[in-house]
C-alpha cells in the first residue's frame, strides 16, 4: 500500500468519525425530547483502482413502519376511552354511591319512609311538612342531575369545536411538512428532524380521530380515517363543526340533517365533496369519537334513565286506576272498560288467556303507532282510544281474532270467545291521570310538568312529554300552599283520613313500569323495568357499571399504550451510556486516524529531504 492510499484512507477516516461525532452529539443532546429518533451514520467502503476507504452516505434514522402504525391505533383508542371514562368518573360523583346521602335511592327511600309517617299521622302538620320536603327533594335532585348531564354535554359540544380547529391546524402543518420533506436538496439533519415533526404531527391526529397513516418511500405520509375518507393526500380535507348553541334535554340527534339538535361536524375533501361525519358514522375513534359517543349516545340515555325516574315518580302518585266492569252476555264473559277519564299518555292493561298460555297487552291512548312487544313480553298497542270507535274495535280485532271486541264512544268491551273456549279475559284495569288535587280519586298530581301543568306521560307532542322530564319536574304549588292536601282527598274528608297515603304506599310499591318505547327505539338501550324502587336501582346500578367499564378499559388501553411506548423507546430512544461508549470508540478511531496521517508525514518529509 502507498503512503498516497494510506493517506487518503486516514483522511476519509477522520472525515466519518467527524461525521459520526455530529450526529452522536445530536443524539445526546435530543435524548430527553419526545418523538426524536434515534439517529446513525451509514457508512460504506469505496473500493477504487488505487484502494479502498470509508465513505459517508448519509443518515439512518431509526424508524419501525408496523410499529408507528400499532402505536398510531392505540394512541386513538387510548384518547377515546380517556375522555369517555374522565366525563363519566364526573357524572358517577354526581349520581352518587348507592345508599349515599342524596343518591336517588336514599332519597326515594325516604319519600318511602315519609308516606309511611303520613299513614300514622295524617293529621300532624309537621309529618306532612316532612313528607312534602322530602318530594321536593327528589324533583330538585332530579333536576340538578338533569343539569349537570346537559353541562357534560354542553362542555362536550364545546371540546368538540376546540378539537375541530386543532385538527384543522394539525393537517395544514402535516401537508407543510409533506411539502418541505419533497425537497431533495435538503441536509439528513434537517430532513430527519422533518420526520419527527411529521411523526408528532400524525400522533396528535390519532389522538382527536382516528387515522390510518400510509408512510411514502419519499417521507411524506397520507392519512385517511379507519373507515376509509380521505384526510391527507395531493391535497387537505377540512373539517367544520356548527354549534347548535345551548343544549337541554331535547337536543338530541338525528340523522336528518334538518331535525338535528345538537353541532353538525362536516369534513369536506379537496374536491369540495361535504360529508356529514356523524350521519354516516365515520369516525370510530380518537378524543372526537368519545365525544360525540358522550354528547349523542351515553349522557342522552343517563338523561332518558332520569326522565323514565321523573315520569314514574309523577304517575306514581297521580294515576287512578279503575277495575274493569266484569260482563257477560251469556255466552262470553270478559269486562267493560270505562275510557272516558283517560287522557293521552293513559292507558289500559288487560290480561287473558289463549290456550292456556297466559298473555298481557297494553293499550297506550295516542297516536296510532305499529304494535310491539316490550321488554317484560307486554304487547303493546298504541292507538286513539277516544277516536272513532269503528277505528278502535277494527284495529284490536285484528291484532287478538281470538277476543270478541267491541268499542263505543268512552267505553271498550273485551270478551273470550265464548263456547269455543280458547281465550279467557282474566283481567283488565284502565288507568287515568287526576285532574283535580280533590274529588276525583285518591290519586293527585303532586309531580306536576312546567306550570303546574298535569303530567300524563303523552306521545301526542314531538317530542313526547317525558322527554326532559326530569328537569322539568315540580312540585303542585297548591300543595305547597297547603298541605291538607296530601290527605284531604275530598273536600269533606278529615284530615285523620289515611286513605290517600296508604293508597301512594300500595301505587310506589305495585306499580310497574317499562322504560322506552319499541325495540328499534330500545336498539342498544339497557331496558328498565320493575316498580319504581327497581327502576332507581336499576338506573344507579347500570350507570356504576357503565362507569367502572369506562374507567376499566381506558386503564388497560393506557397499559397497552405504555407497553408500546417503553417498545418504541427502545427502538427509537437515545441510550446516552451506550452513546459515551460509542464516543470512546470513535476518539480512538479518530487518534488512530490522526496517527496515521502524522506517521504519512513524517515519512513524505523524509523523502522529499532525501531527494
Amino acid at each position: 500500500m502507498g503512503l498516497t492510499t494510506s493517506l487518503t484512507n486516514a483522511v476519509s477516516g477522520l472525515r466519518v468519525n467527524q461525521a459520526s461525532i455530529d450526529i452522536l452529539s445530536r443524539n445526546v443532546a435530543n435524548s430527553g425530547t419526545p418523538g426524536y429518533h434515534r439517529q446513525a451514520l451509514n457508512v460504506v467502503d469505496y473500493n477504487s483502482q488505487t484502494g479502498s476507504y470509508a465513505r459517508e452516505v448519509g443518515t439512518d434514522r431509526a424508524f419501525n413502519t408496523s410499529l408507528q402504525t400499532y402505536y398510531t391505533r392505540q394512541v386513538s383508542d387510548t384518547a377515546n376511552s380517556s375522555v369517555q371514562a374522565s366525563y363519566l368518573n364526573r357524572l358517577q360523583s354526581f349520581l352518587g354511591k348507592p345508599g349515599s346521602a342524596g343518591s336517588l335511592d336514599t332519597l326515594l327511600g325516604k319519600l318511602q319512609n315519609s308516606l309511611q309517617g303520613l299513614a300514622t299521622s295524617p293529621d300532624d302538620y309537621t309529618v306532612r311538612a316532612q313528607a312534602v320536603q322530602q318530594a321536593q327533594n327528589m324533583a330538585e335532585t332530579l333536576n340538578r342531575l338533569s343539569g349537570s348531564i346537559q353541562e357534560l354535554r354542553q362542555e362536550a359540544e364545546g371540546q368538540i369545536a376546540t378539537n375541530v380547529n386543532n385538527l384543522n391546524g394539525m393537517l395544514n402543518s402535516l401537508s407543510e411538512v409533506n411539502g418541505r420533506l419533497m425537497d431533495l436538496g435538503m441536509t439528513d439533519g434537517a430532513r430527519a428532524a422533518l420526520l419527527d415533526q411529521r411523526d408528532r404531527l400524525v400522533s396528535s391526529v390519532a389522538e382527536i380521530i382516528d387515522v390510518n397513516a400510509d408512510y411514502r418511500p419519499n417521507g411524506t405520509v397520507a392519512l385517511m380515517t379507519r373507515s376509509g375518507v380521505g384526510l391527507l393526500d395531493q391535497g387537505v380535507s377540512r373539517f367544520s363543526f356548527s354549534s347548535a348553541g345551548n343544549l337541554s334535554p331535547n337536543s338530541t340527534f338525528d340523522p336528518d340533517a334538518s331535525k338535528t339538535r345538537v353541532g353538525q361536524l362536516t369534513l369536506t375533501t379537496p374536491s369540495g365533496l361535504t360529508i356529514d361525519l356523524v350521519a354516516q358514522g365515520v369516525i370510530q375513534g380518537g378524543e372526537l369519537g368519545g365525544l360525540l359517543t358522550l354528547r349523542d349516545k351515553t349522557l342522552v340515555e343517563a338523561q332518558d334513565q332520569l326522565d323514565e325516574i321523573a315520569s314514574g315518580l309523577a304517575l306514581a302518585f297521580s294515576t287512578n286506576p279503575a277495575n274493569g266492569k266484569p260482563y257477560s252476555d251469556g255466552v262470553s264473559n270478559g269486562f267493560d272498560i270505562d275510557l272516558t277519564k283517560l287522557q293521552p299518555g293513559n292507558d289500559v292493561l288487560f290480561t287473558y288467556s289463549e290456550n292456556g298460555v297466559d298473555k298481557r297487552v297494553r293499550l297506550i291512548n295516542g297516536p296510532p303507532a305499529p304494535a310491539y312487544f316490550d321488554a317484560t313480553g307486554q304487547q303493546v298497542v298504541t292507538l286513539d282510544l277516544a277516536g272513532d270507535p269503528a277505528a278502535v274495535q277494527t284495529t284490536l280485532a285484528g291484532l287478538f281474532p281470538g277476543l270478541d271486541i267491541a268499542a263505543t264512544a268512552g267505553n271498550l268491551r273485551i270478551l273470550d270467545d265464548g263456547a269455543t273456549g280458547r281465550t279467557d279475559v282474566k283481567s283488565a284495569v284502565s288507568r287515568s291521570t287526576s285532574t283535580a288535587l280533590q274529588g276525583d280519586g285518591l290519586g293527585f298530581n303532586l309531580f306536576v310538568d312546567q306550570s303546574n301543568a298535569n303530567y300524563t306521560n303523552s306521545i301526542n307532542g314531538n317530542p313526547p312529554q317525558k322527554q326532559g322530564f326530569a328537569a322539568r319536574i315540580s312540585i303542585n304549588s297548591a300543595i305547597l300552599a297547603d298541605n291538607r292536601l296530601l290527605v284531604q282527598h275530598e273536600q269533606s274528608a278529615t284530615l285523620g283520613d289515611a286513605d290517600r297515603a296508604n293508597f301512594l304506599i300500595a301505587q310506589l310499591k305495585d306499580m310497574k313500569f317499562v322504560s322506552g318505547g319499541s325495540p328499534a327505539a330500545n336498539s342498544g338501550k339497557f331496558q328498565l323495568s320493575g316498580s319504581l324502587s327497581e327502576v332507581v336501582g336499576q338506573v344507579i346500578g347500570f350507570q356504576g357499571a357503565s362507569i367502572g367499564s369506562a374507567l376499566t378499559k381506558f386503564e388497560d388501553r393506557q397499559l397497552t399504550l405504555n407497553t408500546i411506548v417503553d417498545q418504541m423507546e427502545s427502538n427509537y430512544g437515545v441510550n446516552v451510556n451506550e452513546e459515551m461508549a460509542r464516543l470512546m470508540e470513535l476518539q480512538n478511531a479518530y487518534a488512530a486516524n490522526a496517527r496515521i496521517v502524522s506517521v504519512v508525514k513524517e515519512l513524505l518529509d523524509a523523502l522529499y529531504r532525501a531527494t
